[in-house]
């Protein structure tokens, strides 16, 4: 009963407004003393602060960053889109599909949502609502492309997944590598379905020379140096995350200099940016293991397995159901406290239901970015709204299509979790 008053109270601090830092750290301390424990609370803040930030795997986590933060400067997002435009801009939707294309290969440089919308926002919303493109369908497409940094490899979202859920990191990102090509060709099956009763809301464009493809293919190739510097070491097994991580800093940093953008403003901005990032995860971690220590106290983990083993429902059932608390939650918290939060309740739920915590971590992941881009949170349409210029209720309205398709995609995955596994397990 006292985890559940507490989690209504987490629940009424978060729909009040309060950051979710503080509400998640209140809520923690609130429910030590419901239980009587209020005595452990020194020593609770005297030790958790220090001890949950010090593991050497969250080195990764502001390592990933920085490199984002690099590749932003080295502008190798403009490149990528018009290489993408030049090889597929000709047909219907091109120039919408070019975007699903560059948004992908950014993602598997960036790690960040955030980031990744923003960016693709100012280098192609533009541009495609200027060919003729509905703003609905360019804004909407853009807010939805940019989740797929939460998945693709390397993601922030997946290597704290995997600390949280104290799986492999290497294993979580490489698991992340095929669903993430499935949610770009889902992204893109989507689009032509929502065009289908409107030819004109996504028109052709114009037909480039392979000449030009070529060259601007090869102003592109460079990003795939990052790509191998991380997933590839990792992949191979020559690089542990928190290595390869460092190896992507450097070579984000050799693609800033190639580029002639070597300069002090922005690199002092990415460095800036990276710190702030890395103090609010780890700010959401210190909390997230002041109220896991409460929970842990009430023994609430245990309960809840033995209760899911009693039940007659079949595995499946059980899981649509904590996939719908997924959803629900992505509509008022971030990825990053969702994990925080829930993860070490609920996968020792899951494996007693006979699923993979690697597995149910792209599960966990893909249903957070349909919080995403979905009302009333929906950080990443906010971000494009406002990088495109463009109203906030028209980018969510144009969302809506794509994230019902992740929903169709996730359960997907849970009907056949192999389509998930087979990657890493052929390692």
């Amino acid at each position: 009963m006292s985890a559940l008053l507490i989690s209504l109270l987490l629940i009424a601090l978060i729909l009040l407004r309060v950051p979710v830092t503080f509400a998640i750290m209140v809520s923690g301390l609130a429910g030590l003393i419901v239980i009587g424990r209020g005595n452990v609370i020194d020593g609770v803040l005297e030790t958790i602060p220090a001890s949950s930030v010090t593991s050497f795997t969250l080195s990764a986590i502001p390592l990933f960053i920085l490199m984002a933060q690099l590749v932003l400067v080295s502008g190798m997002l403009d490149t990528l889109f018009d290489a993408a435009r030049a090889v597929v801009g000709r047909v219907r939707g091109g120039t919408a599909v070019a975007a699903v294309g560059a948004g992908t290969a950014f993602a598997a440089v960036s790690g960040s949502s955030t980031a990744s919308a923003a960016t693709l926002a100012h280098a192609s919303t533009g541009k495609m609502i200027e060919e003729g493109y509905h703003p609905r369908t360019a804004g909407g497409l853009v807010a939805v492309v940019g989740t797929l940094a939460a998945m693709v490899p390397p993601s922030i979202a997946l290597v704290f997944y995997a600390i949280t859920a104290e799986t492999s990191v290497g294993e979580q990102l490489v698991a992340g590598f095929f669903p993430g090509l499935l949610i770009a060709l889902a992204i893109i099956v989507t689009m032509y379905l929502t065009i289908a009763r409107n030819k004109d809301s996504a028109p052709a464009g114009e037909a480039t020379p392979m000449s030009e493809k070529v060259a601007a293919s090869l102003k592109a190739s460079p990003i795939v140096v990052v790509f191998l510097a991380v997933v590839g070491s990792i992949y191979l097994g020559v690089a542990t995350p928190t290595e390869a991580a460092a190896l992507g800093c450097l070579a984000a940093f050799l693609l800033v200099v190639i580029k002639g953008r070597c300069k002090i403003v922005p690199l002092t901005k990415a460095v800036i940016d990276t710190v702030k990032s890395s103090a609010m995860i780890f700010a959401i971690v210190i909390s997230a293991h002041v109220f896991g220590h409460f929970i842990t106290e009430t023994q609430v983990a245990p309960v809840i397995v033995d209760w899911i083993e009693d039940l007659a429902f079949p595995a499946l059932g059980v899981m649509l159901v904590v996939g719908l608390f997924y959803v629900v939650l992505g509509f008022f918290m971030d990825q990053i406290a969702i994990i925080a939060l829930t993860v070490p309740i609920m996968v020792p739920v899951v494996e007693a239901l006979g699923y993979s915590p690697v597995w149910f971590g792209i599960f966990v992941v893909l249903l957070a970015e349909v919080g995403l881009v979905t009302p009333p949170l929906g950080l990443n349409v906010f971000v494009v709204a406002k990088a495109a210029n463009r109203p906030v209720g028209e980018v969510f309205r144009g969302a809506m299509p794509y994230a019902a398709g992740l929903l169709v995609l996730g359960v997907i995955f849970l009907i056949w979790p192999d389509i998930v596994m087979w990657v890493p397990e052929s390692r």
